[in-house]
């Protein structure tokens, strides 16, 4: 747009109105990543299915990982009932992104989330709870990280930040799991200014001033 507003003369306020307007931009055609699983694909793995054949040796046939067709099958039926259509509609359906929030979608789910996290549960605990309470209702199914997700991405609108303050860690920020508190901006190996030696003080090398810019070889 910026590159349109530049050729006309015009503010680039007046090309998004104009846009906006008529209707917006076209969206970029959908098109299937290079390692997902293709139609033909699934295909001969409901075939091999039906002949009877092992998940492994239709992964060999395929040259694809066997954890990737197991996946596959399971997560469209298992063995009985896996075809090739329904599931290649699944997976274009869950390609799909941005996805919509998980707790955003399910009201009483979100609820019981929010009573447990008021009443200092961590959202490990609340994750186990709920799948020992509903063992065979995926639909009240929620990972600790999701809960995480949707408790510091305020852009989500789920939770009240006064929730953040019954997490026991107390931080504002969600940090990854290497992540070492204190260690941004230090030196490494740096030496205390209370442990230089005396002659520091009398500034008479280059170096020794607070700042010093030196310039070549």
């Amino acid at each position: 747009m910026g590159e349109v507003a530049r050729s006309i003369d015009k503010p680039p306020a007046t090309i998004l109105s104009y846009l906006q307007y008529h209707g917006g931009i076209r969206p970029r055609k959908r098109v299937r990543t290079s390692v997902a699983l293709t139609f033909s694909e699934r295909e001969k793995i409901s075939r091999g299915l039906s002949a009877g054949c092992s998940i492994r040796s239709i992964a060999r046939r395929l040259e694809h990982h066997v954890s990737t067709v197991s996946r596959e099958v399971k997560r469209n039926g298992g063995i009985g009932r896996y075809r090739a259509l329904t599931a290649d509609k699944q997976a274009w359906k869950l390609a799909r992104r941005p996805k919509p929030c998980l707790l955003a979608s399910n009201v009483r789910l979100k609820n019981m989330v929010t009573c447990k996290l008021a009443e200092n549960w961590s959202p490990e605990q609340i994750s186990g709870w709920l799948r020992f309470t509903f063992p065979d209702n995926g639909n009240m199914h929620v990972s600790h990280e999701t809960i995480y997700k949707s408790l510091f991405i305020q852009t989500r609108g789920l939770f009240r930040k006064e929730l953040r303050s019954h997490l026991r860690t107390k931080r504002k920020f969600r940090h990854a799991k290497n992540h070492k508190a204190g260690s941004r901006g230090k030196i490494v190996d740096g030496v205390s200014i209370s442990e230089w030696p005396a002659f520091v003080e009398d500034r008479a090398i280059p170096g020794h001033w607070e700042g010093d810019l030196i310039c070549g070889s």
